[in-house]
């Protein structure tokens, strides 16, 4: 590397088209706190991200680069070696060779300077909130204390009735849903097992699996942005069309294209209501042991060998809903029997240290695969389990063995 660019006071990178760090300067290194490039080169942009950017890099940065071959002033945590996350800001662009060159600069301060301004506004809506408090205590004292009282008590009955009567619709409405979910499969070919929970009383993650003929399985998880009740009306309507289309045995590409353009013409002209979702899915053929697979902005799928060899499937498009006219392309690759694959959503991963659902899958490895769904879900569930954080995220994920 070029001896200015190896001193430079910005720290200085370049990437391949898929994310692995080809070459980093002296300068990130120190910022990094990593002693040597020979532990950094070869690896994963991700293993240089806090856990939080790790998301917002795949879902925005590797899209917006593919598609406008640069990005500017991108705000992103790294993580150092010691645990530190040192907030910088992250330019880059696309080269014709395909390789990604970035330069990053550390913002040490921004953090405290956006902290300053949260309390200041806090205060003053705190100010603004006692001063209307004030006011409508003055009105009402002004007012007949009988009448009021009993308004008071008229509109307590009608409000304890709306939430009643709410709450009943949501429980309602959580049982369809959940209802919609698929059950189990189990047969001497492969196991789908999985488990679902929602934040709130409805959840803004769907999934569904299916066997399409005697040998071919169709399996797609999906997280609709946020999580309430209009997340769940989102995700009913999609899961009636990947339903249908994985059911026909539609190709894979066809059956993403078809629910993004669902997303862009349902949230065409209303901005103010748009959502988008990420979403994986793949498609298993027993037969000739191949598993074709699109990750459109999802988490990445952790595929595990019946050796505990372990690799990753990352994002390969856009999310859904996102950029229009986005042609989605799947890969194949080929397994061995004992195959295991874990899908999950990221109220998942965000629960969890960095590589911990990698950890328990591979440390589980000669447990039934029933055994493994136990453990993962016990980690997510206990919270004086040393893995777990508190989240406030609808949590789902599909284990698969083949």
């Amino acid at each position: 590397m070029d001896e200015l660019i190896e001193n430079a006071p910005c720290g200085f990178l370049t990437l391949s088209r898929d994310g692995i760090i080809q070459s980093i300067n002296g300068t990130l290194l120190k910022i990094l706190q990593c002693p040597s490039p020979e532990l950094l080169i070869g690896k994963h942009f991700n293993v240089t991200l806090a856990n939080s950017a790790q998301i917002f890099i795949q879902l925005y940065f590797f899209p917006l680069i593919k598609a406008k071959h640069y990005v500017e002033e991108m705000y992103v945590s790294l993580i150092t070696e010691n645990g530190e996350e040192i907030p910088v800001l992250l330019n880059a662009s696309l080269q014709e060779n395909n390789e990604i060159v970035c330069v990053i600069l550390p913002m040490h301060n921004r953090n405290a300077f956006e902290d300053e301004i949260i309390h200041a506004k806090k205060m003053a809506e705190d100010a603004y909130r006692e001063k209307e408090k004030a006011l409508i205590e003055l009105e009402c004292a002004l007012k007949s204390l009988e009448g009021k009282q009993q308004e008071l008590i008229e509109a307590n009955k009608q409000n304890a009735k709306y939430k009643l009567d709410t709450e009943r619709e949501l429980q309602l409405a959580k049982k369809i849903q959940e209802t919609t979910l698929t059950k189990d499969i189990i047969n001497e070919n492969i196991q789908i097992l999985s488990y679902y929970h929602a934040s709130k009383a409805l959840s803004g993650d769907i999934y569904g699996f299916y066997q399409i003929t005697p040998e071919k399985y169709g399996i797609i998880l999906l997280d609709v942005m946020g999580h309430g009740i209009s997340s769940a009306l989102i995700t009913m309507s999609l899961q009636s069309l990947f339903q249908k289309l994985i059911s026909q045995g539609v190709a894979a590409e066809n059956i993403m294209q078809e629910l993004d353009q669902y997303l862009h013409e349902l949230f065409r002209n209303k901005q103010d209501a748009w959502h988008y979702c990420t979403a994986i899915y793949i498609n298993i053929d027993t037969s000739i042991q191949t598993i074709e697979y699109i990750n459109a902005g999802h988490p990445p799928a952790i595929l595990q060998d019946q050796k505990g060899n372990q690799q990753e499937i990352f994002a390969t498009n856009p999310p859904l809903g996102t950029f229009e006219n986005i042609s989605y392309k799947s890969k194949k690759i080929n397994y061995t029997s004992g195959t295991r694959i874990l899908l999950y959503t990221d109220g998942v991963s965000e629960a969890f240290e960095l590589n911990t659902l990698n950890y328990l899958l591979h440390d589980s490895l000669s447990n039934a695969v029933a055994e493994t769904r136990g453990i993962i879900q016990n980690a997510l569930e206990n919270r004086e389990n040393k893995f777990e954080k508190y989240n406030n995220d609808d949590q789902c994920f599909i284990l698969i063995e083949l």
